[in-house]
């Protein structure tokens, strides 16, 4: 299977890492506008500036880890050239353009898988598993503080001239929520703040949404970025039911702004009204590992043909709640999702 990959920040050389140990996998070339130190296993492989040049090689699968302003565009020219896309959360910066994008892989019968790493991750996916079984409806309280400095604060200000950290951040504990609850959002509110100078007027680093689903559940998820911020109870990931609540216990994360941190769960402590039982979940995958089950992912569904439906649904619908937070917050008004409670 012949790839490209596009953009070789941190996301992008990791997914490129993966091709480059997957069997079934040929990397044909490497995208980035800029020249860029890469691992000594990338570094034989053929780059090119620009993303016109990578679909000229017309590749199986292009891995698509740009800035966010470019995903549905890249993604719509390279289903147009025949190719599948893997593509880097979040899939669009509008909803009508993650539609867009969707309508086109429907149309062209192309695969379309976005990264949502979590869904990777076993501890993960217990987890989710264990807060089904308490049963809903649901509280939902998770957040994601970074306190970024140096080479992280300024891809953190690279990022926000796109997007904030309510959307980038959001969209996987957003669905995470909704694999739980499996009900449809029916409104959502936010409030922010710009908390730094070295940003645009009109952007902020510090973000909170809060979220109604149609079950009656209920959530909110915080993210901020800078050297401002907080590394007291940074990351907190709780679910909590009317049968008891689920929550990851792991406290030694590292740095708030470590990648590796931000998927570890370590243990899970689940309490219901007849006790409480302390998960242990040793020898998680680390980032990298994650990154190679993502890519695996996607190749089996090309080579399966693995119904991709569901999976895009809720890729928009879990942008649209965050999109909807970052319209809250930018207006001072809830946003009606248009869903009947």
């Amino acid at each position: 299977m012949r790839v490209v990959i596009a953009g070789l920040g941190n996301m992008g050389r990791s997914h490129a890492l993966a091709y480059h140990a997957h069997p079934e996998a040929e990397i044909v070339g490497l995208v980035n506008r800029s020249d860029v130190a890469l691992p000594a296993e990338l570094e034989g492989y053929p780059r090119f500036a620009t993303f016109d040049e990578g679909l000229a090689l017309k590749p199986d699968l292009v891995c698509i880890a740009t800035y966010s302003d470019s995903h549905a565009d890249y993604a719509i020219s390279a289903m147009q050239a025949g190719a599948d896309v893997f593509i880097e959360k979040p899939l669009a910066t509008t909803v009508a353009d993650a539609e867009r994008v969707v309508a086109t892989a429907k149309r062209l019968n192309r695969k379309l898988v976005v990264g949502y790493i979590l869904r990777h991750h076993p501890s993960w996916q217990r987890l989710i598993s264990e807060a089904r079984d308490l049963g809903g409806p649901y509280v939902f309280r998770m957040n994601l503080n970074q306190q970024s400095d140096g080479p992280t604060w300024e891809t953190h200000k690279s990022l926000m001239q796109t997007t904030s950290p309510i959307v980038d951040c959001g969209v996987h504990y957003v669905d995470v929520m909704c694999q739980i609850t499996d009900a449809k959002p029916v409104r959502v509110s936010g409030m922010g703040l710009r908390l730094s100078d070295e940003i645009a007027p009109e952007m902020y680093n510090y973000g909170q949404l809060q979220v109604w689903f149609a079950d009656g559940s209920i959530g909110w998820y915080e993210a901020g970025w800078g050297p401002m911020m907080s590394e007291t109870a940074f990351f907190v990931k709780d679910v909590v039911s009317p049968n008891g609540a689920v929550s990851i216990t792991d406290g030694n994360k590292g740095a708030s702004d470590n990648v590796d941190g931000h998927t570890k769960v370590g243990g899970l402590l689940v309490h219901r009204t007849t006790g409480d039982e302390l998960i242990e979940l040793p020898d998680e995958p680390g980032h990298q590992e994650l990154c190679n089950s993502e890519q695996a992912f996607m190749i089996d569904a090309i080579s399966q043909d693995i119904d991709l439906t569901r999976h895009m649904t809720d890729a928009v619908q879990s942008l649209g709640i965050c999109l909807a937070a970052d319209e809250s917050i930018r207006t001072g008004r809830p946003v009606e999702l248009g869903v009947t409670q």
